[in-house]
């Protein structure tokens, strides 16, 4: 039995915007464009230290190999990987106009303990030993020094074994030492070892902690070139804390809000009082009431960056379906909003598509191309669904216009949109979903697979169901990636 599908469209790769009034300082390349513009912020006033000062902590023994890979950021690293992508890297102050220093105030250097090797290699806990010195190290930095802006900490592999807990203790220690400082208000950078410090590509490692580096003191590297100044998106995601003996578990509920131009304000996040969510499986969901107190407190955020002003038109994304009263919750706080769109983003499909060419010999039937389906096409299924593949061939940015495929290899998957509220085609909501993933300045990739709004509320979520006194105050993004 054959079934007829909708035409498919494809979405041209967004463009980005490298100046806030400079229109023509645009492109679809975000590395091309930091190097012909300069980023976006570079002309604003603002508040980034020159030159940005870096403290370390490191192992017994490695803070001049950290001071030394902090010094290698001026220098010029040819690429040795994604070539018809990754340019040359000429120097963090030729690519943002600013220094890159170890800070050289007394203290701002430490080492963790010299037999903390040992102790990790030797006990049944080794999470619990690593989190226990790097937590005491931790107290001798504070928030908002004038000592330094960026505090890098280096892991190397042979703690790896420390890096995660038990499956029913749920630590990981990434998301222990960001909750830690995000509560000092301190931006941090941690460094694999075999991830940056002795990693192949240096000009693959300067661009993506380069960039990170910037926005982490403050910077914004870009936004989007196409956008319509009167829309906000705002990505939901749900993380669970660990039931403890004789205690509640609690629901953590974090929500990002982004303007238009893709550039992510402050999240909010709280805890939810367990009678006050329910599960459908594994997937927990908000009662009408707590959804509804999540958009009021959303939309706040906006207007506190706007005048006052609301948007017209709200896209709500998540990766989970919108219950019935989650959908009357969003209403209830965005019902003098002209348009809401609710989208479930699903990442995990059983959809595939291959690209065909012509037959060479002329024939009636085609041939499986030598690369996968361009980054960007889009096909309806429905009025309530849609497949749209944001990994895929990339053309448009490549060296020469020649092929380029971020993974490499394999075929990849689309993503799934579907709509649970809303109206209309599906060109504003691919158009948006495809733009936004190209928003995450945690990396030099020219796309994530899911938009940053589902990409950061997520790592978002994880990180604060570690925190204990989580206040519903709104939080700067920069403190947690």
């Amino acid at each position: 039995m054959s079934s007829v599908l909708p035409g498919h469209t494809r979405i041209a790769e967004p463009e980005l915007s490298f100046h806030p009034e400079r229109t023509q300082n645009r492109s679809a390349h975000p590395l091309r464009g930091l190097l012909e513009f300069g980023p976006y912020s570079r002309s604003l006033l603002s508040t980034i230290a020159d030159p940005v000062r870096v403290a370390t902590l490191s192992p017994h023994g490695e803070s001049v190999r950290m001071r030394n890979f902090i010094a290698e950021f001026e220098a010029n690293h040819s690429p040795r990987e994604r070539k018809s992508y990754l340019p040359e890297w000429p120097g963090f102050s030729k690519v943002f106009g600013l220094g890159l220093v170890a800070a050289d105030a007394p203290g701002s250097h430490m080492e963790l303990p010299a037999d903390l090797d040992e102790r990790i290699a030797s006990s049944p806990k080794p999470h619990t030993v690593l989190a226990e010195a790097i937590g005491q190290a931790l107290r001798h930095f504070t928030g908002e020094s004038s000592d330094y802006e960026i505090l890098m900490i280096m892991l190397p592999d042979r703690w790896e074994a420390g890096f995660e807990g038990p499956e029913e203790e749920s630590f990981d220690l990434h998301d222990f030492i960001k909750a830690q400082l995000a509560l000092k208000r301190l931006p941090s950078q941690l460094v694999r070892e075999s991830k940056a410090l002795s990693y192949n590509c240096r000009a693959s490692v300067s661009w993506r902690l380069g960039i990170a580096l910037y926005c982490k003191a403050g910077g914004v590297p870009w936004k989007l070139a196409d956008s319509d100044p009167q829309v906000a998106f705002i990505g939901l995601s749900y993380a669970l804390r660990p039931k403890s003996q004789g205690g509640q578990r609690f629901l953590t509920c974090c929500s990002q809000v982004f303007d238009a131009d893709g550039a992510g304000l402050e999240f909010i996040a709280y805890d939810a009082a367990e009678s006050e969510y329910k599960f459908f499986g594994e997937n927990p969901y908000l009662s009408r009431e707590e959804m509804r107190r999540v958009m009021a407190r959303s939309l706040t955020l906006y207007q506190h960056r706007h005048a006052g002003r609301s948007p017209r038109h709200v896209f709500v994304h998540k990766t989970t379906e919108f219950k019935p009263r989650e959908v009357e919750g969003v209403f209830d706080a965005l019902g003098q909003i002209a348009a809401v769109d609710l989208l479930q983003i699903k990442d995990d499909t059983a959809w595939k598509g291959l690209r065909i060419d012509p037959s060479r010999s002329g024939g009636p039937k085609g041939q499986a191309a030598g690369y996968p389906l361009e980054r960007g096409t889009m096909l309806p299924l429905s009025g309530t669904e849609a497949l749209l593949w944001t990994a895929g061939d990339a053309p448009d940015v490549a060296e020469g216009g020649k092929h380029y495929f971020k993974e490499g290899k394999g075929i990849p998957d689309p993503i799934m949109m579907v709509r649970h509220a809303g109206h209309g085609g599906w060109e504003a909501s691919a158009d948006s979903v495809l733009a936004l993933s190209k928003m995450n300045w945690n990396n030099d990739a020219l796309y994530d697979r899911m938009p940053v709004t589902l990409r950061l509320a997520s790592n978002l979520a994880r990180t604060v169901a570690t925190m204990s006194g989580l206040g519903p105050r709104p939080y700067p993004v920069r403190y947690f990636i």
